[in-house]
């Protein structure tokens, strides 16, 4: 009786033996091997980045990078990139009487797109823009920027107290295409007038404040709008200098 009694608790010893061995062995590899797949998975769908280096090979002889603007224009999910460059030319660089020593040199952009494992260059426009330092009269020199939204690349100017103007284009047609303009003319922080042209309809809003007494938030708007005669879309490539696009252009 004592010898069954006996056998019967080394049979529960080495019961309980194996199921606290499975219990501890098993459930690690299984969290080991789901957070492999999970790397793997994360290598397979992120995107090669790309280094200063990789971006310096794109950019011309007698060129440096001035900015670097990142964010999706193709509606792929992955950012491209525009690089704006400035020309490096010491003929362009002058001693202002008032300003001391300006950097002349104008400024462009190159597009890089994401295909297919690797960043290429899908458009080139070098001479498009002027100096950061040109001289703005009684007023500063407009301010440019360059952002990336909804796949859309938008070139816009900033004149402080005398209001903006910005370029919307889209990529398509192997180029990118002039599909919008937008500016306001202001008096400080009160707006005098404000356009804005959507060249895929073609039509132009133009609203102007008829309160001459507003303060900011007063202003009364009366709206025209005007259909435009149809025109091809203009393209980035184009664009020999934004400075007289909109007289030539825009009209």
């Amino acid at each position: 009786m004592k010898k069954t009694v006996q056998f019967i608790f080394i049979i529960s010893l080495l019961l309980m033996s194996c199921e606290n061995s499975k219990k501890g062995k098993y459930p690690s590899k299984l969290k080991s091997n789901s957070i492999k797949n999970e790397n793997k998975v994360s290598e397979k769908t992120s995107p090669n980045s790309i280094s200063n280096d990789e971006i310096t090979e794109f950019v011309p002889k007698g060129f440096n990078v001035f900015e670097k603007i990142k964010g999706d224009l193709n509606n792929d999910g992955i950012d491209d990139y525009v690089i704006v460059i400035k020309a490096i030319n010491k003929k362009n660089i002058i001693i202002d009487e008032y300003r001391g020593e300006l950097d002349r040199n104008r400024r462009g952009i190159i597009v890089l797109l994401y295909e297919n494992g690797v960043y290429k260059q899908f458009l080139k426009n070098v001479n498009c823009f002027s100096s950061e330092n040109e001289d703005g009269g009684v007023y500063f020199q407009p301010e440019l920027y360059i952002n990336i939204e909804k796949g859309k690349l938008f070139i816009h100017f900033g004149h402080g107290r005398y209001g903006y103007w910005k370029y919307t284009f889209r990529l398509k047609n192997s180029d990118l295409e002039l599909i919008g303009y937008d500016s306001s003319s202001n008096n400080g922080p009160v707006i005098v007038s404000e356009t804005s042209i959507n060249f895929l309809t073609n039509r132009k809003i133009e609203k102007i404040n008829t309160n001459r007494n507003a303060n900011s938030g007063e202003e009364v708007f009366e709206e025209i709008n005007v259909n435009l005669k149809a025109k091809p879309l203009l393209k980035f490539s184009k664009i020999e200098d934004f400075d007289d696009l909109e007289l030539l252009e825009l009209k």
